[in-house]
């Protein structure tokens, strides 16, 4: 956006903020850190960096304890259940 309209999006902000009652004023903050914390998890190198177990020395044992004898009834030995 250019530097003006930037500009003049923000006063058009602001003064429809003024216009809303107080009440509203704590859903207009959420929704706006809301849109905060989405960008910053768009642009945070690790959501972008994709797993590859060829790569990655652990990756490669998940799932490995997911066969007999160690699966089996591993539910009651962590759990009690």
């Amino acid at each position: 956006m250019k530097a003006e309209k930037i500009i003049n999006t923000k006063q058009q902000l602001f003064e429809a903020l003024n216009k809303l009652p107080d009440s509203a004023m704590q859903e207009v903050f959420n929704y706006t850190e809301f849109i905060l914390t989405r960008r910053l998890k768009q642009q945070s190198p690790l959501t972008k960096k994709k797993l590859d177990p060829r790569k990655d020395p652990l990756l490669k044992l998940m799932g490995i304890a997911d066969v007999e004898p160690f699966a089996h009834k591993i539910d009651q030995d962590l759990y009690g259940a």
